[in-house]
């Protein structure tokens, strides 16, 4: 026969240990990883840090522990590691992505963003519903956008029409600005970021295109004469979320998807700022090494879209599924 008081007491730590259950339950880690360096002022790596920080700071139960430099994921790898639930958070250049989704590849498009107010107003614009839509499917969820801008250089000479690339060996940051150099008569060359500098500096390449913060982290600086900066008509622009798998985020309880939400609101106005000092800091170390900044007029700008119209929108209107209606959405936006 059992003891009254021992089977109360038994039911009493039982009740007891529910609520403490309940929390543990809700208490979750989120591992974020991306490719960029930490701690050493790189923008996207900071927006990653800010938002895991806030996030602690909201005491929701929630923790991100970031992994940047690719220490955990190598960076072609991380949209899949997301699918697979090796990582829950990542901030990807979406264009990596497009061997999966090829639609991506909009993303990293010559002349569909102008300068970073227009990528603002891209933002909530048709074109990027649809972007997100096939982010979604894939199984993603963004929690914050970011657009980086980029810049031509060459090593002899400036680029602002396309009859300035007529001849020249370029290396290019992806296929849809290949196919547009190529087709304004430049003969692409094939290499990794990194070997920029010695191409340049062994004759292999008279160009380039790549992000502003590049053109600094590789010190271009002292292998070209002149820099064509994004100013208000600019060709070169990436977008590069902050994403979550939808699986990790429909483990969140109401309380940590407002403070993640709240968080990365908070970096990617961040970041917007910080994005356009990108550009400011290139133009500034440029003309301090002597080398000429120039910028494209609209007219400029025009003329490279047309080329782009024959190459490198022609080719994703014809291979992409719903190709020409992304292009056509996104240059509707002015």
């Amino acid at each position: 026969m059992k003891c009254p008081s021992l089977a109360k007491s038994l039911t009493g730590l039982l009740v007891a240990a529910l609520p403490l259950t309940a929390a543990l339950a809700d208490s979750i880690t989120l591992k974020a990883s991306h490719q960029f360096p930490g701690g050493k002022g790189d923008v996207r790596d900071e927006m990653v840090q800010m938002i895991a920080k806030e996030v602690a700071a909201a005491n929701v139960d929630l923790t991100i522990k970031v992994f940047p430099g690719s220490s955990l994921v190598k960076a072609p790898d991380q949209w899949k590691a997301m699918q697979t639930g090796q990582i829950d958070m990542t901030s990807l250049p979406l264009d990596y992505a497009s061997g999966i989704h090829p639609q991506f590849g909009a993303t990293l498009m010559p002349g569909l963003v102008k300068n970073h107010a227009h990528a603002l107003r891209l933002n909530s614009s048709p074109f990027m519903q649809d972007i997100k839509a096939i982010i979604a499917q894939g199984g993603a969820h963004v929690l914050a956008d970011a657009w980086l801008a980029g810049a031509f250089a060459g090593k002899d000479k400036c680029i602002l029409k396309p009859e300035d690339a007529a001849g020249m060996k370029v290396r290019s940051a992806g296929a849809t600005f290949a196919q547009m150099w190529a087709g304004a008569g430049a003969s692409v060359v094939s290499i990794p970021s990194n070997e920029v500098y010695n191409a340049m500096q062994q004759g292999v390449i008279q160009g380039t295109d790549t992000s502003t913060g590049s053109f600094v982290s590789f010190r271009l600086y002292e292998q070209v004469k002149c820099i064509t900066a994004p100013g208000d008509n600019a060709m070169w622009f990436m977008y590069e979320p902050v994403l979550i798998s939808q699986r990790s985020w429909d483990k969140l309880n109401d309380a940590q998807k407002k403070a993640l939400t709240t968080a990365s609101k908070k970096a990617e106005d961040y970041f917007n700022v910080e994005s356009k000092k990108l550009d400011d800091e290139m133009v500034e170390t440029f003309k301090k090494n002597n080398v000429k900044v120039v910028t494209m007029s609209s007219a400029d700008a025009e003329a490279w879209r047309a080329v782009a119209n024959k190459t490198s929108y022609k080719v994703f209107a014809e291979k992409v599924p719903g190709g020409k209606e992304l292009i056509e959405k996104a240059l509707s936006v002015k």
